[in-house]
């Protein structure tokens, strides 16, 4: 099933179980924070433990990509990034980290200050659902080979107004990109 459609329903489906949840009750309402404060916490250690496992692994292998070109800065092609399998799953794993950061922090918002209480519900489902689907949890934490969706660079879901552009990795776009880069260096 499409991962966007996967994610409506998992998130439809909550938002119905969550209406069900007698969230005036301040014992359900303690028990649902614990809840929730408990898979970020959860979510978080995994992504510590997936940060370990990359280090220990240190795979040094060489990738180059060229990443796409980003559409509100007019740019017509991306830039040569050259990095390391090592560098790159790290690169992701801290983006992961920054996302739960930010939904934490939405969190306290919606319901510090707005006292909304269904969120920490649907939140703490979707913070699971999320790890699982994590493609650095399934190459260092399920033993997947990285084939397919998972071989690096990976390629960004499509947004909501349509498919973005993913990074080329075919020789000719990496040696056009080094080409770019060098008369860059030149002109300077």
């Amino acid at each position: 099933m499409n991962a966007q459609l996967t994610n409506l329903a998992i998130s439809l489906g909550a938002m119905q179980l969550a209406r069900r949840i007698p969230f005036e009750d301040p014992d359900v309402l303690l028990y649902v924070r614990i809840a929730y404060v408990g898979v970020q916490v959860f979510v978080l250690g995994v992504y510590y433990y997936v940060s370990l496992k990359i280090k220990q692994k240190n795979d040094l292998t060489v990738l180059k990509y060229v990443e796409p070109a980003n559409p509100l800065s007019g740019e017509t092609s991306g830039g040569l990034v050259t990095s390391t399998v090592r560098d790159y799953d790290l690169q992701q794993t801290s983006q992961a980290v920054r996302s739960v950061y930010t939904g934490v922090a939405f969190m306290v918002f919606l319901h510090g200050y707005l006292q909304y209480t269904q969120p920490l519900f649907i939140q703490s489902v979707m913070g699971l659902k999320a790890l699982y689907e994590s493609k650095e949890v399934a190459l260092h934490l399920l033993g997947q080979k990285a084939e397919g969706d998972l071989k690096r660079p990976f390629k960004a879901a499509p947004g909501l107004f349509g498919a973005m552009s993913q990074p080329a990795t075919d020789q000719a776009s990496i040696k056009e990109a080094e080409k770019a880069a060098k008369t860059a260096k030149k002109d300077e």
